[in-house]
């Protein structure tokens, strides 16, 4: 038993069979005495509907990864290199592609058993775009794990058709104060930046540890109404026992009563007998 093994297992799971199966995989990691173990499985979160159709669609697709994975390290080269004629013929792949999987994602999830709506799709959607703008993003697709949807809110800019990207103008050197200033504004520009991804990643973090745990309860409120549903078996169980106990009780003392009485009868009928016996003896010799 080891972590990759069991997280994929768990990601190629339907959603609604992830928790209850990480919670076994967990307890089998304990019993097993890995305990580091069961707390990296026990930290693995449910996904989303949309990072579920994401990575059923690398799973059940292997063979459409790769030329995704090419096509954005193309995209990406272009943009680079302000080549508009590649970047054109790329876009044009890039919108074909994403559509194409995003329609094959939908049926998917429609055969497992999970028919998605518009939403959804468009999730799906920005993560493939995500996958082709962000590498980082690329390789946590191609892995199948995904817990939530990419954002795909930092992507290509538009070419448009027949005009090449300029390339930045030359601008004239600024006056040693005006470029001071400049570079405060800079820094304080992206220590903002900085500061509102960090909100935003630990907003969305603390959303899905509000979601994990919501999940959590609504599983162990199942198992508690389980619990209670089999206490009550039980319950009706133990009472039907327990009156069958008295009433064989009830049947023991009365079938001994019955022998006592039987037992009774038998001594007094052998009494009589035996006085009838004598009786019958004495008559006997008196007429003999």
């Amino acid at each position: 038993m080891d972590y990759d093994s069991v997280a994929d297992e768990l990601y190629a799971l339907r959603p609604e069979e992830f928790t209850a199966a990480r919670a076994s995989a967990v307890v089998s990691a304990r019993t097993a005495g890995d305990r580091e173990l069961a707390g990296r499985i026990g930290a693995l979160r449910k996904p989303s509907l949309a990072a579920w159709v994401s990575n059923l669609l690398v799973r059940s697709s292997p063979g459409e990864v790769e030329p995704l994975l090419r096509l954005g390290e193309g995209l990406r080269q272009a943009h680079q290199d302000l080549d508009g004629a590649q970047l054109r013929e790329l876009s044009r792949r890039q919108h074909a592609l994403i559509r194409a999987l995003s329609l094959q994602a939908r049926q998917l999830a429609k055969e497992a058993g999970h028919p998605i709506g518009e939403g959804v799709q468009r999730e799906v959607e920005n993560t493939l775009h995500a996958v082709l703008a962000d590498p980082e993003a690329a390789r946590a697709w191609a892995g199948g794990r995904l817990t939530k949807p990419l954002d795909a809110a930092v992507g290509f800019p538009a070419v448009a058709e027949g005009v090449r990207p300029p390339r930045p103008a030359a601008a004239p050197a600024p006056s040693r104060p005006d470029r001071k200033t400049s570079e405060q504004q800079r820094r304080r520009l992206d220590r903002a930046r900085k500061e509102t991804e960090a909100a935003e990643r630990e907003l969305r973090e603390l959303r899905d540890e509000a979601a994990a745990a919501g999940e959590a309860a609504e599983e162990a409120k199942r198992q508690v109404d389980a619990l209670q549903r089999h206490v009550d078996e039980l319950t009706g169980e133990l009472e039907r026992i327990r009156s069958e106990h008295q009433q064989a009780r009830f049947a023991e003392r009365t079938a001994r009563e019955r022998a006592r009485t039987a037992d009774r009868r038998v001594r007094e009928a052998g009494r009589k007998a035996a006085t009838a016996a004598a009786q019958l003896e004495h008559l006997t010799s008196s007429d003999a």
